[in-house]
């Protein structure tokens, strides 16, 4: 770890050469084949619902950008859901469960969404810039876990920046993680309010606390927090917070959280060092320890997953460029998680060596 590594000339530096990561030396060998080669479904969110596997995820299109912001290569307008009885088995590629023009509020970018189930509803969060150019959360709903959903009229009061991730804790409490930062805009809210000054504020401290993701309990309607958001603290083993400049361990973006024999696991997206990195703690605020990988780099610039139990085995959903070879036109794989007996992952590589 390089905490004076600077990560803009990185980001730069990434971009001129197409967005992607090194795969192997070679040709190579992915481990893991997509889930589906007639969409490009990323950021894939995994549920069990009634019994069968759907995954929520962003469905990436290759059409103009709209806006230089980072990110802007990202036009996502619409959400295509996809179900499966068992792992292994067909997939069924949803119609779209909700477009752009039908959130009253949002503008462009229907960025990585989420859902979660609650007494005959469900519930699908996403990310989405309003008219001012800002990122929110919002959040619709449906009679069915594919969609149609109906957006509310305006998105989450105080919610902001990106990649909402649902956790449903035992007691049926509901706790949503976000944020990003760079193109998800969390560092332009260090103040408590947007400030489009703030470029990448964190990224420039490397000797400072990282800028950390954000959690909020969900009211009882699931429409709303409960509770203004903090923030989610990462700790390293001596039980100081992450750096901004530790990049191998530190917060990008892709919150998610499971719960794995009675402890918490945080794991989250590196961003310019491309794992996907996990924390553990005893409680869904934390503090969260950093523990190690879960995800070595996968072919692409982004990286984003999520965890989730069916039929009794453990699941890794990620994304990867393997049938595009372009950074922005990614699909969404699945691998067998194994939680040792110390409460560790074990490492998954997408990659056979």
């Amino acid at each position: 770890m390089n905490a004076r590594r600077s990560v803009p000339a990185v980001v730069a530096a990434v971009l001129l050469a197409g967005c992607m990561t090194t795969p192997p030396a070679g040709s190579p060998t992915f481990r893991h084949a997509p889930l589906v080669r007639e969409a490009f479904i990323a950021d894939p969110s995994a549920h069990v619902f009634d019994g069968r596997i759907y995954v929520y995820g962003s469905h990436d299109v290759d059409e103009p950008p709209r806006d230089d912001e980072p990110g802007s290569a990202f036009v996502m307008r619409d959400y295509r859901v996809l179900s499966m009885d068992r792992i292994g088995g067909p997939v069924t590629v949803h119609p779209p469960g909700l477009r752009l023009e039908d959130v009253p509020w949002a503008d462009r970018q229907l960025w990585a969404p989420d859902a979660t189930y609650r007494d005959g509803r469900y519930y699908l969060y996403f990310p989405a810039k309003d008219r001012d150019g800002i990122f929110r959360i919002g959040v619709a709903t449906g009679d069915r876990p594919e969609g149609p959903f109906t957006a509310q009229p305006e998105p989450i009061p105080g919610s902001y920046s990106i990649d909402p991730a649902v956790f449903v804790d035992d007691d049926g409490a509901r706790y949503m993680y976000f944020g990003g930062i760079h193109g998800g805009q969390l560092q332009r809210w260090v103040s408590g309010t947007y400030d489009a000054s703030m470029g990448e504020t964190d990224l420039q401290q490397p000797d400072a606390p990282a800028l950390m993701p954000r959690v909020a309990r969900l009211s009882d309607d699931l429409l709303a927090f409960a509770e203004t958001p903090r923030e989610v603290v990462l700790l390293d083993d001596a039980g100081a917070p992450l750096l901004g400049g530790d990049l191998d361990r530190r917060f990008f973006e892709a919150a998610w959280m499971h719960k794995h024999d009675g402890r918490y696991y945080f794991s989250y997206s590196t961003g310019d060092t491309h794992t996907i990195a996990y924390a553990t703690g005893d409680s869904p605020y934390g503090p969260f320890t950093h523990r190690g990988v879960v995800l070595t780099p996968v072919q692409g610039w982004t990286t984003h997953h999520s965890i989730v139990e069916a039929d009794g085995r453990w699941w890794l959903f990620y994304h990867d460029t393997e049938l595009s070879d372009r950074t922005h036109l990614r699909s969404a794989k699945v691998a067998e998680l194994v939680h040792e007996a110390d409460g560790r992952i074990r490492t998954v590589d997408p990659f056979v060596r």
